[in-house]
């Protein structure tokens, strides 16, 4: 049996991130509206600080992040992104 390699995406930004000391959960919010709103918001606010916020989102881009919160967009900022084609010049904010 032939077990092929999995190839993960380098992520070294990563070391940099704000969202580093964080629960992980709270970029994984049920909603955004109702009670994960609040959620949202304070995983976005992260986001707004975080040095390293650009190549986090070009990586949700470009590996296709379906949930939660990459680079400060959620799931619906990011597929209007994609269907325009602007997977570098996304406005974040």
């Amino acid at each position: 049996m032939v077990i092929q390699d999995t190839v993960i995406p380098a992520v070294s930004w990563l070391r940099r991130a704000a969202c580093r000391g964080e629960d992980p959960e709270l970029f994984f919010p049920i909603s955004a509206k109702g009670p994960g709103h609040a959620q949202h918001e304070r995983a976005k606010a992260v986001c707004r600080r975080c040095p390293v916020q650009n190549p986090c989102l070009e990586y949700a881009l470009r590996t296709g992040q379906e949930h939660g919160i990459w680079g400060g967009t959620d799931p619906d900022e990011r597929r209007v992104s994609a269907a325009r084609g602007q997977d570098r010049h996304v406005r974040i904010g």
